[in-house]
């Protein structure tokens, strides 16, 4: 089996996340969702299992944090250009999501974040490797 990433992220209202995320370019996966959590997929091995905060409790050993309030994580997702990063970041913002901070250019890099209905924390970027900095 191939190395995959699965992100688990409690949500307070299930369908609002899975439209904010669909939005944003993922597709969902109905083999692995029901009533309490979608698989949401951004590749072939990147996943965000959203999932309700009673659901997400059966797995967690500690409260569920408030991310609303404070930042419990901070995801980044890679994309093949500055025109994409502004297509996800308008799609989500029109879908409800805010975006905290301004748009960060590092001349090799640029980003931008969005922070979806609870709170998660988003960075959407765009590296263009012949720019990086030597030495």
């Amino acid at each position: 089996m191939a190395k995959q990433v699965f992100i688990n992220l409690a949500v307070r209202n299930l369908q609002k996340s899975m439209n904010f995320y669909t939005a944003l370019g993922f597709t969902n996966n109905p083999q692995f969702s029901d009533e309490s959590g979608k698989c949401m997929v951004w590749s072939d091995h990147i996943f965000v299992m959203l999932l309700t905060h009673e659901k997400f409790a059966t797995f967690a050993t500690k409260p569920i944090a408030d991310t609303k309030n404070a930042v419990a994580g901070l995801f980044s997702l890679s994309v093949n250009g500055i025109d994409e990063i502004n297509s996800i970041l308008t799609n989500g913002l029109n879908a409800g999501g805010t975006e905290p901070i301004e748009m960060k250019d590092y001349g090799f890099m640029q980003q931008r974040t969005i922070e979806d209905f609870d709170g998660h924390t988003w960075e959407i970027f765009y590296m263009d490797m012949s720019k990086i900095p030597t030495g």
